[in-house]
This record gives structure tokens, C-alpha cells and sequence, in this order.
């Protein structure tokens, strides 16, 4: 039997396996089992710790509930810094992805979480061809990278649009040729926005991260906020900061729901 802990953040949650010490058998099918919500433990990403090197503290390999390999997390990336930190007694720790090296600070009671910059050319989004990522030809929408592809698309009315149907189509549309998060975003003052996501393999969530990150970035280029917002999602409030230096910093809250062991030999391959 292999131990789990079942972490979350804003409700955003995530499945946590160890590999550090020891190999582990995870495959995407396998990851996939586990993230099923009926069959399996249930989550929004699948994550797997493995050594750090080279200054990172930890290794974080993030997959999507369809199996799929993620390159950014945010909500998951406060919550491994804060379980290696519990571990080491430090206040600070740099969680390595396939992205790159995210630096987390404790704050008190919340984690804030240097999410690197943001990548604003068509080429970094992803997109399909080029084109000024401020004005897509698609809904109303900008696009950027946060270490994985986001379109923030601005509505007059976040309580009026069917994000379970525009959601998946854009996310498929082929102007994303690695398909994209789609957050939804209503500016309420230059302060302060409300943000739904439509995650990219994994549908709708409490809560996303780095959808947060891009959706404050995206906002601040059009003008809507200023650098630093206060960002709504359904599970909660997270705190956007788009640096002078191109980096954006997350703040925000974990928390471990509970631990327990899963047969890794009888999920499939």
C-alpha cells in the first residue's frame, strides 16, 4: 500500500504521492485512476513529489485528471512548499516543475508563491498563429502563459455566461494547439475581479492559480486594474501581484483534508 494526502487549496485539490525516496509506478493511466472522483480518490490534479536538485527543495510533477502532464499549478505549488516546509522548518522553498523553479514564501497563516513571469508573445502561449494576444479573435479575450496556456475572456455579467458550455469549446478551439485554461473574468473595481475557470483537462474548479495569475495580468494590459488585485473565485480569495520585473506573485491559503493509502498494483496501466 502507498500513503496519499489529499491537500487543497481554495478547494482546488490535489491528490499528493511521494516519490522522493522511492520510484512509484505512475503512469497517466494510472494518475487518471486516481483522480476519478467516483473510482478512484478524487481530484482536480494528480501531483507527485520527486527529489529536488540543483537548488530546488522538491520536484512536483502535476497531471490533470484525463492523465495529461500539467506545466504549472498555483494553489498546488503553495501547498507542496507548505508540506516540505513542515518537514524542514523553513520558510521559504523552491518547488521545481517542468515550467520551471516557483520560489514560496510563508506569510503568517498564508503562502505567497513567486509564479515566474508571464509570457505574453503568441508563440509562448501557445497560439496557432500570430497575433496580438490582447485582442484574440474569439470572444472577448486575451491570452497569456503562466507556465501552461490561458485565455482570460471579460464578461459584463460572470453569473449570466454557461462556462460548463463555452468553457470546453474554447478550451478545444484550434487557435489553441495544446488546448488552453479558459478563465472568465469580471472586473467589479480596479481591485478587485471575480474569476471562474475552465480548466484544461479537468473541467470546472473551486479554484485555479495560475487562471488567477493570468487573469490579473491580462486585466492590468487592457488597462482594467492596476497591477495588484484581489481575485474572487468560487472557493475563495486569492492576492494577484504583477511585479515591475514581469513576475507574478500568488497569495493565498492550504490545507490538508486527510491522509490515507491506496493499492497502487490495482489501478490499471
Amino acid at each position: 500500500m502507498t500513503s496519499f494526502r489529499k491537500m487543497h487549496g481554495l478547494g482546488n485539490d490535489f491528490v499528493v504521492l511521494d516519490a522522493r525516496r522511492a520510484a512509484l509506478p505512475i503512469t497517466p493511466a494510472r494518475a487518471a485512476a486516481i483522480a476519478d472522483r467516483r473510482r478512484g480518490i478524487g481530484c482536480d490534479q494528480f501531483i507527485l513529489l520527486e527529489p529536488g536538485t540543483d537548488g530546488a527543495d522538491v520536484f512536483m510533477r502535476i497531471r490533470n485528471p484525463d492523465g495529461s502532464e500539467a506545466g504549472a499549478c498555483g494553489n498546488a505549488t503553495r501547498c507542496i512548499a507548505s508540506l516540505v516546509a513542515g518537514e524542514t522548518g523553513a520558510d521559504r522553498v523552491v518547488v521545481r516543475t517542468i515550467s520551471g523553479d516557483l520560489p514560496v514564501e510563508r506569510l503568517g497563516e498564508v503562502w505567497r508563491a513567486d509564479m515566474g513571469p508571464a509570457r505574453l508573445g503568441w508563440q509562448d502561449v501557445p497560439l496557432a498563429r500570430a497575433m496580438d494576444t490582447l485582442h484574440l479573435p474569439l470572444e472577448d479575450a486575451a491570452a497569456c502563459s503562466m507556465g501552461n496556456p490561458h485565455a482570460t475572456v471579460f464578461v459584463p455579467d460572470l453569473d449570466a455566461i454557461p462556462v460548463g458550455t463555452l468553457g470546453p469549446r474554447l478550451e478545444h478551439d484550434p487557435l489553441f494547439p495544446q488546448r488552453a485554461n479558459i478563465g472568465f473574468v469580471q472586473v467589479l473595481n480596479p481591485e478587485h475581479i471575480r474569476l471562474t475557470v475552465w480548466e484544461r483537462g479537468a473541467g470546472l474548479t473551486l479554484a485555479c492559480g495560475s487562471g488567477a495569475c493570468a487573469a490579473l495580468v491580462n486585466a492590468a494590459r487592457r488597462g482594467l486594474t492596476g497591477r495588484a488585485a484581489t481575485v474572487t473565485l468560487p472557493g475563495g480569495d486569492l492576492h494577484i501581484e504583477w511585479r515591475a520585473d514581469g513576475h507574478v506573485l500568488m497569495t493565498g491559503p492550504v490545507a490538508t483534508a486527510f491522509t490515507g493509502t491506496i493499492d497502487l498494483d490495482a489501478l490499471p496501466l
